[in-house]
């Protein structure tokens, strides 16, 4: 669940963040340009007010010495503003004639008019211009360099009265980019020049990259925030989850006594908790109830049966010895009494915890092969085993009741001059004691019913047995963590494989010494 959970709380908040930052660089960059262009303003209209009284006819009759003053002083103005910030700036008359620029070649580009009429400009009011003499100042026969349309829809603009309006948004990859700003000359009300600005956005593209790159970092670090409170928000949220998963495998292998330990989490996972801790009380009770009728009464029915099974003992005494009828009811109630028997021997089984320790598996195989080998003779059977030694953790006592169990099941079928096998073997965290016999076997239907309580085969219903013991070897198996596995054996016959853990469980005790 976390792995679903975490990716969407991931990408909501850095939807989140996306939402909050587009704008924010945004704003940033209009913000730095808005700066430079009120610059460029407040320069243009200082240029402004000294072109004031200039007078822009140049070298004309009625120029004056004071002209002369104003207009080298302008041009010392401007050439140092290039000269210190490589701006192009330039003063341009109403015809669109440079009257002093810095640098001195830089001009405006002709009127789409123009074009058609070379060595001529075209006035705001359409009025064409005579040609320059060829050897004025201005001839278009020298190099010059072009200003660009920006400038030129700028200083059209300010002709009419109006400050041009802003250049569109320059953006940090945008290399060519330049910024013009334009403001007209007025003197007596009538525009009689413009002052026109040619701004490199070398500068401002780099602020700008560099307080993007200070909100990408501050995306990241939020971003790595976010996923920490993500993290603790998931772990916050699943851990009920998991500890109440964990419980319930608990429950499901048989440790009854698993409960979910209090932890936080919302209050509505609280409330599962101990809604599940009441459902788990309840289920133990009722399973305690029906262990406590089948132990009770297994051992409160084995006393009558006793009398009863005496008394048809006493009763044979008066009857002739092969009486067909007494030896019937001889034999059912010895039958009936070994069903007690292993009912209570179930419930034990399954009410008992298992006390388990570390033990020598191989040594505890051998010792009841050992047990089992006369039997085995008797019935003309070979019982064979390979048991190394190898250690897991098991109770010896359940574990030698299983195994008795196990080949008493397999001798019991097995038929003379077959063999009935044991191997110990240790795999990756587990002991498997596995039993092979050479016996009819079972069909697929028969083995996957193999183990249920008083389950036996129609076909072996002539063999003496209760059904109970492979459940009882099963129960005491799964007591101590382990499991008791039943598959076929070719040519024909069963293999019952018990695994034993290796590692030790834990909820057991640890050793003493460890």
């Amino acid at each position: 669940m976390r792995t679903r959970l975490l990716p969407l709380l991931i990408v909501l908040l850095a939807g989140v963040l996306l939402a909050l930052g587009f704008p924010l660089a945004i704003s940033m960059a209009a913000g730095e340009q808005q700066k430079v262009i009120v610059d460029r303003i407040d320069d243009s209209a200082r240029f402004a007010s000294l072109a004031q009284f200039v007078n822009t006819d140049g070298g004309g009759a009625g120029a004056t010495v004071e002209d002369a003053e104003r207009s080298a002083t302008l041009d010392t103005e401007l050439g140092r503003y290039y000269r210190l910030y490589g701006i192009h700036v330039g003063v341009f008359d109403r015809l669109g004639e440079p009257f002093a620029t810095a640098p001195h070649s830089w001009h405006l580009p002709p009127a789409e008019a123009d074009t058609s009429l070379p060595g001529t400009t075209l006035s705001p009011g359409g009025a064409s211009a005579l040609p320059e003499p060829t050897g004025s100042v201005h001839s278009r026969a020298r190099p010059f360099q072009d200003a660009g349309e920006e400038a030129r829809s700028a200083y059209d603009e300010a002709l009419n009265g109006r400050r041009s309006p802003d250049p569109e948004q320059v953006w940090p990859w945008q290399t060519s980019r330049r910024l013009v700003v334009a403001s007209p000359v007025i003197r007596d009300g009538d525009v009689i020049a413009v002052v026109v600005t040619d701004s490199p956005t070398g500068a401002l593209r780099s602020r700008t990259l560099q307080k993007w790159l200070l909100v990408a970092v501050g995306e990241g670090a939020a971003m790595l925030l976010a996923l920490g409170a993500a993290l603790r928000l998931t772990g916050w949220v699943l851990r009920p989850v998991r500890v109440l998963d964990a419980t319930t495998h608990d429950i499901a292998t048989g440790r009854l006594k698993s409960r979910v330990a209090p932890t936080g989490g919302p209050p509505e996972l609280r409330r599962l908790a101990t809604s599940f801790n009441e459902m788990a009380d309840n289920v133990e009770s009722v399973l305690e109830q029906q262990r406590a009728f089948v132990a009770d009464a297994s051992h409160q029915l084995r006393n009558p049966l006793s009398a009863l099974l005496l008394r048809i003992e006493l009763l044979a005494l008066e009857l002739p010895e092969d009486n067909e009828e007494v030896a019937s009811v001889r034999t059912e109630g010895q039958r009936l009494a070994r069903v007690l028997d292993d009912l209570l021997g179930l419930a034990l089984a399954e009410h008992t915890e298992a006390d388990l320790t570390l033990t020598d598996i191989g040594a505890l195989a051998q010792e009841r092969l050992s047990s089992w080998r006369p039997l085995a003779e008797e019935k003309g059977v070979r019982l064979t085993g390979t048991c190394p030694a190898v250690t897991g953790w098991a109770d010896p006592i359940a574990l030698s009741s299983a195994l008795d169990a196990v080949l008493d099941n397999a001798l019991k079928f097995t038929p003379a001059d077959a063999a009935v096998d044991l191997t110990v073997e240790a795999r990756p965290g587990e002991v498997v004691i596995t039993v092979t016999d050479e016996g009819p076997g079972l069909t697929e239907e028969e083995l996957g019913r193999i183990g249920d309580r008083f389950w036996r085969s129609n076909r072996h219903q002539n063999i003496h047995g209760s059904g109970l013991g492979l459940s009882i070897t099963r129960a005491l198996l799964e007591a101590g963590g382990g499991a008791l596995e039943y598959r076929h054996h070719h040519p024909h016959g069963l293999s019952a494989d018990l695994v034993i853990p290796r590692n030790r469980p834990a909820n057991t005790a640890p050793l003493t010494g460890e």
